[in-house]
């Protein structure tokens, strides 16, 4: 599952986008709020973490217009803010969750899981196929009823072809799940883990048509 964290805080971000990764989530992070309806708009998130105090657009504007904007996916304010004005400003303003700093690491991750969920209520969490169970939110695979431990990106990969299961997925698409902005493309990174996946799961899990991409067959 993909973040977008928008965090002004250069030592929280950092910190808070490590944490993250560490969790097996991909993360895009911003420094301000004037970027975020375009990258909402380029790259399908599944949750938007916000500071309010924001250089610039405020949070608090940033968080009305998505709204008006008609998006959905689930908001989980971060602020320093912690009158009850705030938090009932910030929830009345489309927040679906408010966590105010400074904040235990643990209670963040339980929060997003908690949203995530929320946010799967009408549609399965669970993506099967191959003998493989994937669970998002709990950041749970399983291999014929054993579980595996992957890496962050073994995972995010193996989401993104579970997803799909039946269709070919491009390495480029791929890619776009590994990695965040900024960081330097490898030539061959999707391929060194398509390798250790089949090694994990047997060569048949993971099926490759040239010029095409990968798919887990459905």
């Amino acid at each position: 599952m993909r973040i977008l964290l928008v965090e002004d805080d250069a030592q929280l971000g950092e910190s808070l986008e490590a944490a993250l990764r560490l969790e097996l989530y991909a993360v895009d992070w911003l420094r301000c709020g004037e970027p975020v309806r375009a990258a909402l708009g380029a790259t399908p998130y599944d949750m938007l973490i916000l500071d309010l105090g924001l250089p610039g657009i405020p949070g608090i504007q940033v968080l009305r217009q998505l709204r008006a904007d008609g998006q959905r996916l689930p908001v989980l304010v971060l602020t320093a803010r912690n009158r009850v004005d705030d938090k009932v400003d910030g929830l009345d303003s489309g927040a679906d969750d408010y966590l105010t700093k400074p904040f235990d690491i643990a209670e963040l991750f339980a929060r997003i899981r908690m949203l995530l969920r929320r946010k799967g209520e009408q549609k399965s969490t669970h993506f099967q196929a191959a003998g493989i169970a994937l669970d998002p939110v709990d950041r749970v695979v399983n291999f014929e009823g054993n579980r595996v431990d992957l890496t962050a990106r073994e995972f995010a990969i193996l989401e993104i072809l579970l997803r799909n299961a039946g269709r070919y997925v491009s390495k480029a698409r791929l890619e776009e799940g590994i990695y965040s902005w900024g960081e330097e493309v490898e030539s061959n990174t999707v391929e060194v883990y398509i390798s250790r996946l089949r090694k994990r799961f047997g060569g048949a899990a993971i099926e490759t048509m040239r010029g095409v991409g990968y798919r887990v067959p459905g």
